[in-house]
């Protein structure tokens, strides 16, 4: 059996998950890193993406919304806008958000906020990436 640490993921709205846990798999702004019992401390940029959970033997993916994850030889806290499991995801509301995101990207008039259209697609297409692969 791993060891374990304790793991906190909070957005908010909510204390998504308050776990002892084995290892987390992020995404970086510089890359994917896991993150085990003992890592050094250090806090860092997230990016949009997924997360891997691994406890007990089993893993669970989660969507969130990029953040910063501070890891410390207590506990490890990642505090994010957004953090959902598959079966949260609202797949029709993430098209429909993926669809008018794509449509102000190519739409390309200056009143459209570039990076702002970029994010909204880049959250979408994460959230339905994870819910088609449950």
């Amino acid at each position: 059996m791993a060891s374990k640490f304790h793991l906190q993921i909070i957005t908010p709205t909510r204390t998504f998950l308050d776990e002892e846990i084995e290892m987390v798999v992020l995404r970086t702004v510089e890359g994917d890193m896991g993150i085990m019992k003992n890592h050094i401390p250090m806090v860092t940029p997230l990016s949009i993406g997924k997360l891997k959970i691994n406890k007990d033997g089993s893993t669970r993916e989660a969507a969130i919304a990029g953040g910063f994850v501070h890891v410390d030889r207590e506990k490890t806290v990642i505090i994010t806008d957004s953090a959902e499991w598959p079966d949260e995801i609202d797949v029709n509301r993430a098209k429909e958000a993926k669809e008018r995101a794509e449509e102000r990207l190519n739409k390309g008039t200056q009143d459209i906020d570039t990076l702002r259209a970029e994010i909204a697609l880049k959250k979408a297409m994460n959230r339905l990436n994870l819910a088609q692969r449950r």
